[in-house]
């Protein structure tokens, strides 16, 4: 097994072959992986690098490997969703709107509540990188940056003005889903750019303390970006159609 780009050594590059291979479908909750030593054979590399692997499939919830019973795949119910890798394999495999719609349930409640924080924290420096990321995404309506990754930096500089390490460790999570649910959300909205206005009237709120309109404005972006996942759900089911994205 030849060295990937960026960077990754064998160990992580079993780690990004298995973990896709079990969200795919190849290998099932429930049923065993090959044994260390054939993944050493199939793969050509070491018999530590394969155990290291191994090791780090089981911190994601993908596997458990126990003496006597070997590597076995874990139920979807056990996978650690907020593990970016783990979450970046499901919508590069089959994501579906019912997936969207409950990640969009869950940004509904953390980052109004982490708007809302960052207008009552205050730190000027922190709510300078939301303002330099919001003039991103003004330079993106007239073509001259990336859409998607400045409406992302926008999200990500808001749960780092809070100062709070829970919500700051979110930013890998919420960065790997918002890739995906960002341009189907746009897609359905006919837009290929989020509202600028929109984001301002956040970015506003929170670089002059008002807490509740932080809060507030927070809210109706997501409800907004619900309502149309949901809108579109009750669509396709009505046609009988299937929910993948």
């Amino acid at each position: 097994m030849n060295r990937r780009p960026g960077g990754q050594n064998l160990t992580q590059q079993l780690v990004h072959i298995l973990g896709a291979a079990i969200v795919n479908g190849r290998y099932r909750g429930g049923e065993g992986l090959p044994s260390e030593a054939g993944l050493c054979d199939e793969y050509g590399i070491s018999r530590s690098a394969t155990r290291e692997a191994i090791k780090m499939l089981t911190a994601k919830g993908l596997v458990t490997s126990r003496p006597r019973q070997g590597i076995r795949v874990q139920p979807r119910a056990r996978w650690n969703l907020f593990d970016p890798d783990v979450l970046g394999w499901i919508l590069r495999a089959s994501p579906t709107l019912e997936m969207l719609r409950e990640f969009l349930q869950l940004r509904l409640a953390i980052e109004k509540e982490a708007a809302a924080l960052a207008a009552a924290v205050q730190d000027k420096e922190s709510i300078s990188a939301v303002g330099a990321a919001l003039a991103r995404m003004q330079r993106a309506e007239e073509g001259l940056e990336d859409p998607v990754d400045a409406d992302i930096a926008f999200h990500i500089n808001i749960l780092n003005a809070t100062n709070n390490a829970f919500y700051i460790q979110l930013g890998s999570f919420i960065e790997t889903a918002l890739r995906v649910s960002i341009r189907y959300t746009n897609r359905i909205k006919g837009v290929a750019t989020a509202s600028y206005q929109n984001h301002k009237i956040l970015y506003d709120a929170i670089d002059s303390g008002e807490i509740s309109a932080a809060r507030n404005a927070s809210a109706a972006m997501q409800e907004e970006a619900l309502a149309l996942i949901e809108g579109e759900l009750a669509r396709r089911v009505s046609r009988g159609k299937d929910i993948l994205v």
